[in-house]
């Protein structure tokens, strides 16, 4: 008995650390300069969101794609498209609010996933298999401001 309570305490830490990072919330920024265009089309209604600018090294291969009414998250690292429920979202002025998306949102069947950067800027090319059509989005790259300093 004396021996399960060591064990029992590192288990119930181990649960709480888990627990903490469920609901560690993620604040994505609108990227000024991107576009977003199905079949070679700007839609109607778009806007693209990437992590605040702290948060980058842990989750900047997410991408939020705003299509009309349906907000998609792109994970270009593993090459996956998943469908984001707007109860998932909160709005800070221009702002969204998440906690880990890729747990809890729906995947979207999507194949011909291209990642590339294409001088200033990264274009993410993939087919949703649900809209049947070609989705392009450009994420312009940040200004590299070192030679100014």
């Amino acid at each position: 008995m004396i021996c399960a309570a060591p064990v029992l305490a590192i288990l119930l830490a181990q649960g709480a650390a888990a627990g903490g990072s469920e609901g560690e919330k993620i604040v994505w920024e609108p990227v000024d300069g991107a576009q977003v265009k199905i079949d070679d089309k700007v839609p109607l209604s778009w806007n693209a969101y990437q992590p605040e600018r702290k948060e980058k090294k842990k989750y900047g291969d997410l991408v939020i794609v705003l299509l009309g009414r349906r907000y998609i998250l792109l994970d270009t690292k593993a090459k996956l498209a998943y469908e984001i429920e707007l109860t998932d979202l909160q709005k800070d002025g221009s702002d969204l609010e998440t906690t880990d998306l890729r747990r809890t949102a729906q995947q979207i069947p999507s194949i011909d996933w291209s990642s590339r950067d294409v001088g200033p800027e990264q274009l993410i090319q993939l087919t949703l298999r649900d809209y049947g059509r070609r989705v392009s989005v450009s994420i312009p790259h940040p200004p590299d401001l070192r030679a100014f300093y």
